[in-house]
């Protein structure tokens, strides 16, 4: 008898040993990590600020450390397995993409990357860290957005990537980081509303041809739900007032919840990090991959925040508070999903 249930108990944990290593149950998040530069100078965009000699005095070991904070942070997360898809904001190059893969905590979990040169002179922008033994990349390309109404600026690509499950779903990713309000709100809508257009350009193409195309839109928007360009132009919608969209936006729920968001400004806690996906990922009852719970998640530790004195409650934890180094994560929380397999 004893044995019987030694087996039973063994048994139990071997499945759930499986299902943790199911490659059809994901896990799928985007972070804004903040500046996230070598330590290298660059003549082609401007980091000189962040250089050992330059105004954040960024030296390789700060360099190190914030790679390794946010690799701390993605397999928490994961709770010591990481996102198969960890899509980034504000990575200025390959060479970070290669320590999070090679040389940073991540290096066990057989990461491979994504990521383009864009036109933008800062020189930070998207791009994805993906778990090859369990994804496989089968088409990659960044998507150039110029402005009709400005066409000398220089602005992030889009990046776009169709990921094949194991279980045969092909999943179409776009990662977004559109213009900043840095400069003012009203002047800057028009650059944030063209991102959409072009975003939703995408979007149409890919679901006129496949209605059901799994699409799943994730990024730094520098505008909330509600804001023209994502509701209105890019036509994301709250499922809860609506079953007839082809887009919804996962983070309508936050918008109920007081001091819930991704981004601090002043006292006001907002949804400026977005997870947007199609209908055909949120419907349980049709075979292959959907959205668990049809929502998405705002990720938060105690290490990430600390006291806000200035406006009360907690803040993000950064690496600079101005131009002092503080050693911590990045001035935004990161959001995922999980996706599982419904046969």
């Amino acid at each position: 008898m004893r044995k019987i249930l030694l087996l039973l108990i063994l048994s139990v944990l071997c499945v759930e040993a499986w299902a943790q290593r199911d490659s059809c149950n994901l896990l799928f998040s985007f972070y804004n990590v903040e500046n996230l530069y070598d330590p290298d100078n660059d003549s082609l965009f401007r980091d000189d600020d962040f250089t050992p000699e330059g105004l954040y005095h960024w030296t390789y070991g700060k360099y190190v450390k914030k790679v390794n904070n946010i690799a701390k942070v993605l397999i928490a997360m994961g709770e010591g397995e990481p996102p198969d898809i960890a899509a980034m904001a504000e990575v200025e190059n390959d060479k970070v993409f290669q320590r999070f893969c090679y040389h940073s905590p991540l290096k066990k979990f057989n990461y491979a990357y994504v990521h383009f040169d864009s036109p933008y002179l800062r020189g930070v922008e998207t791009g994805l860290l993906y778990r090859k033994d369990r994804l496989q990349i089968i088409h990659k390309e960044a998507i150039a957005v110029v402005f009709p109404f400005e066409p000398a600026t220089q602005n992030r690509d889009i990046l776009y990537v169709v990921a094949k499950t194991h279980c045969g779903d092909s999943l179409y990713l776009f990662v977004n980081h559109w213009t900043s309000r840095y400069g003012g709100y009203g002047a800057t809508v028009p650059k944030r509303n063209y991102y959409a257009q072009v975003l939703r350009h995408c979007v149409d193409s890919l679901l006129n041809l496949n209605p059901a195309a799994k699409v799943i839109i994730m990024g730094d928007f520098n505008d909330y739900p509600t804001d023209e360009s994502v509701s209105g132009t890019l036509g994301a919608s709250d499922r809860a007032q609506t079953d007839t969209a082809s887009l919804y936006n996962l983070m309508y729920r936050f918008l109920k919840m007081n001091n819930i968001g991704t981004h601090k400004h002043e006292d006001f806690w907002g949804c400026l990090d977005q997870i947007i996906v199609s209908p055909a990922l949120l419907d349980s009852t049709v075979a292959g991959v959907h959205v668990v719970g049809n929502e998405a998640h705002i990720f938060k530790e105690d290490f990430m925040v600390v006291p806000d004195e200035k406006y009360g409650g907690y803040k993000v934890f950064r690496t600079f508070l101005g131009p002092r180094y503080i050693g911590g994560y990045g001035d935004h929380l990161p959001v995922f999903i999980k996706l599982k397999v419904e046969n």
